[in-house]
C-alpha cells in the first residue's frame, strides 16, 4: 500500500531555489503546501538535481507566504534545482484515495483506506525489523519452495558458508530486498564471535527458480570471491523473475546487485522498475541469457546493466541476453537523460559485449570513456544509436587520473592492479598511469548487425582509426527471419554470416523450466 502522499501519482516540480542549489531551502507553485504546515513528521522524496539521483528529505519548516520549504541537512542528493521533481508524503491530511495509510507514531494509530472490503483480504502491519532468515555460516542448506513476505527488513540474509540454495521461493511485500548472498561484512554472529569480525565470503551459493517482487529496494544482492586474488566465489542467481522492486529507493537498487569475484547472473526475467536492471563490479562475472526489459522507467542517464569509475572492474563477460524498450522517458530539456541497456560509464574497462539482442535498446551500449572494451557479434535493432564511443578522460573526467582521492585512484590502490594475479590476467592495466590513462585504447567493435536509425555515436573527436571497427553489417537487409514479429532469427542467405556472425541462441534467453519453475512463462513453485 501507499504512504499518504501528493501528488497521488506523479510530481511536483520545484520553482526555484532562493538561496542557491546548496541552500537547503525552495520553493513551490500553488497553495496545497498550507494543509501540511503542522503536520509532525512531514517528508518528501525526489529527484533534486539529477535524474540518476533520488533521496527522502525531512521537512523542517513551510512559509506559505513566500511558497518555501525548508529541509533538515543534508538537504537533498546534489541540492534542489529548479524544475526537478519531488512528492510529499507521510501526511494524514493527503489520505485521499483508496490503498493510502497513515500511521500517527505518537498515539500508535493507523489509518488505512482499503481499496477493497477489508474483510475480504487480509491487512497485515509486520514490526519486523531484521531478516526473516539468517544463514550464518552453515553450508548445503536449501530454503525450497517457501513465501517470504511482510517484514521491513529483507527475506533472506547469507554469510560464510558453501553450497547454499535458495530455490522455488516467493518473495514480496518486503522493506529492503529479497535474498543477499555472499557479503563478507560484520553482521549476525554465532555465540562467541567477535561481534567485529568479519565472516569468510560465502561460496558456490545461490537463487534459483525464485518470484521477486513489491520490495522497497532490491531484489538478489550477490557477491563473493577475493579481489586481492581474483580468486572466483561461484555464486549465482538463476532463472528468476524480479519485477516492480525499488519501491521505496528509486535509483541504484537493482534487481541483482553484482560485486566480488567469479558470480554468474543467468536466464533472469527482469522488467519494470525505476532504474538499473543489474548493477556489477568486480571481476571475471558472466552475465547471460537475461530477458530485460522496461527498466530504467523514470530514471535519466541510466543503464538497465551498469557498471563504472573503476579501471580495476574488469574481466566480465555480458553474453546471450536479450534487451528490450529501454528507452529514455525523462524530457531531453533536463540535459542528458538517454537511457542505455548496457552502460560502461565514467571509464569503466575489460568489459566483453557479446551474442546480444537490443531492441529498441535506446542508446544501446555506452563505451564512457574506457579502454580494453568488446562489442561483438550483437543484433541492435531500431536503437539510437546502437554503439556509443567517447574519450572523456581527456576532457572533463581528465583530472581523476591524477587526484589521489578521486574514486579513480583509490580504487587502484584497493587492489595489487600491477602485479600478479592482476597484471598477468589483464595485460593492459599494469601500466595504465604510464600508458595515456584517459585515451580510450584497446577497445573492438566487431561484426555486429544494425537496423535502425544510427550505427555509432563518436565523440570527442574519435573514430574508426582510433578504435577497432570490423566486419559490421550496418546497411541494407539483414535477412531477419521476420524483423515484424520480432523475430530476429537469421535466414540461410543472409549477409551477416558471411561477414563471420555467429547465429544467436534465441530460444534459451530468459526463463527456462526446470525443477523450481513451472513454465518458461513464470510462476515458480
Amino acid at each position: 500500500m501507499t504512504l499518504a502522499r501528493w501528488p497521488n501519482q506523479g510530481w511536483a516540480i520545484i520553482a526555484g531555489a532562493p538561496a542557491g542549489q546548496n541552500g537547503g531551502r525552495f520553493t513551490y507553485s500553488g497553495d496545497r503546501p498550507k494543509r501540511w504546515t503542522t503536520a509532525p513528521d512531514l517528508w518528501l522524496h525526489g529527484y533534486w538535481t539529477y535524474d540518476w539521483a533520488d533521496t527522502w528529505e525531512k521537512v523542517r519548516a513551510i512559509d506559505s507566504d513566500k511558497r518555501e520549504i525548508v529541509t533538515e541537512p543534508p538537504h537533498g542528493a546534489y541540492g534542489y534545482t529548479p524544475g526537478k521533481r519531488y512528492f510529499a508524503l507521510n501526511l494524514l491530511e493527503e489520505l485521499d484515495v483508496p490503498g493510502e495509510w497513515y500511521l500517527d507514531r505518537a498515539s500508535g494509530l493507523l489509518y488505512f483506506w482499503p481499496p477493497a472490503p477489508i474483510a475480504a483480504g487480509h491487512p497485515t502491519v509486520s514490526l519486523l525489523e531484521t531478516p526473516l532468515v539468517t544463514l550464518t555460516e552453515v553450508s548445503f542448506v536449501t530454503l525450497r519452495g517457501l513465501i517470504l513476505e511482510c517484514a521491513r527488513a529483507s527475506g533472506v540474509e547469507m554469510a560464510g558458508g558453501q553450497s547454499n540454495l535458495v530455490a522455488g521461493c516467493t518473495f514480496r511485500n518486503l522493506g529492503t530486498h529479497a535474498v543477499s548472498i555472499g557479503e563478507a561484512r560484520p553482521g549476525v554472529r554465532p555465540s562467541g564471535r567477535d561481534p567485529g569480525a568479519t565472516l569468510p565470503a560465502t561460496t558456490h551459493s545461490g537463487v534459483v527458480g525464485c518470484d521477486i517482487y513489491g520490495v522497497g529496494e532490491g531484489g538478489i544482492m550477490l557477491d563473493g570471491g577475493d579481489r586481492q586474488t581474483l580468486t572466483a566465489a561461484g555464486n549465482f542467481a538463476s532463472n528468476n523473475d524480479i519485477h516492480d522492486y525499488s519501491r521505496c529507493a528509486f535509483t541504484y537498487h537493482p534487481a541483482v546487485s553484482l560485486d566480488g569475484v567469479g558470480n554468474r547472473v543467468a536466464h533472469n526475467r527482469i522488467h519494470d522498475a525505476p532504474h538499473n536492471a543489474i548493477l556489477f563490479g568486480g571481476n571475471d562475472h558472466v552475465i547471460e541469457y537475461n530477458d530485460i526489459r522496461r527498466v530504467c522507467l523514470e530514471t535519466g542517464d541510466a543503464g538497465a546493466i551498469y557498471t563504472g569509475r573503476n579501471l580495476t572492474t574488469r574481466g566480465t563477460v555480458i553474453r546471450y541476453n536479450y534487451f528490450r524498450d529501454i528507452s529514455r522517458s525523462v524530457a531531453a530539456n533536463e540535459g542528458f537523460v538517454d537511457v542505455m541497456s548496457v552502460y560502461l560509464d565514467d571509464c569503466a574497462c575489460g568489459t566483453t559485449v557479446y551474442g546480444n539482442v537490443f531492441y529498441r535498446g535506446g542508446r544501446a551500449v555506452m563505451i564512457g570513456g574506457g579502454r580494453d572494451n568488446t562489442v561483438e557479434n550483437n543484433v541492435f535493432v531500431d536503437c539510437n544509436p546502437a554503439i556509443h564511443v567517447d574519450g572523456r578522460g581527456e576532457g572533463w573526467m581528465k583530472q581523476a587520473f591524477y587526484a589521489t582521492n578521486d574514486t579513480i585512484q583509490t580504487t587502484l590502490r584497493a587492489v595489487p592492479y600491477n602485479r600478479p594475479p592482476y597484471s598477468t590476467r589483464y595485460p593492459h592495466l599494469a601500466n595504465i598511469l604510464e600508458d595515456q590513462p584517459g585515451l580510450p585504447k584497446y577497445n573492438r567493435i566487431l561484426r555486429n548487425l544494425c537496423v535502425g536509425p544510427k550505427w555509432i555515436d563518436w565523440l570527442d573527436g574519435l573514430n574508426e582509426t582510433k578504435v577497432e571497427v570490423a566486419g559490421n553489417l550496418t546497411a541494407g537487409d539483414p535477412g531477419f527471419v521476420d524483423r515484424a514479429r520480432a523475430d530476429f532469427r537469421l535466414r540461410p542467405d543472409s549477409p551477416a554470416l558471411k561477414l563471420g556472425f555467429q547465429p544467436l541462441p534465441l530460444a534459451e534467453m530468459g526463463l527456462v523450466q526446470d525443477e523450481y519453475r513451472r513454465s518458461a512463462a513464470g510462476g515458480a513453485k
